[in-house]
């Protein structure tokens, strides 16, 4: 049985794959580069058919590993995948 991911697993993953990234391909995502609806329909879909998360990752990966901003920015995009938008982490 298919059950949808909720958005602490979505978070989850997200962590996970740019450390998997970070240490194995010496890259990390850039998730301003990818669109918070593309992401969350990839990842629901990816259980049965995972050609698109790939694509989306693959497309957002940069080698800027050490970046500050592009860190930053991704917590930024975490927070906005699951709907929060009032602060960015640059404010804070």
């Amino acid at each position: 049985m298919h059950t949808p991911l909720d958005k602490d697993t979505v978070e989850r993953l997200r962590i996970w794959l740019d450390l998997i990234f970070k240490n194995e391909l010496h890259q990390v995502v850039d998730w301003n580069k990818i669109d918070k609806e593309d992401y969350l329909l990839a990842m629901e879909r990816s259980p049965i058919k995972d050609i698109e998360i790939k694509h989306l990752l693959q497309n957002a990966l940069v080698d800027e590993i050490n970046s500050r901003e592009i860190f930053m920015k991704g917590i930024n995009m975490s927070y906005y995948y699951e709907g929060y938008t009032e602060y960015d982490i640059e404010d804070l």
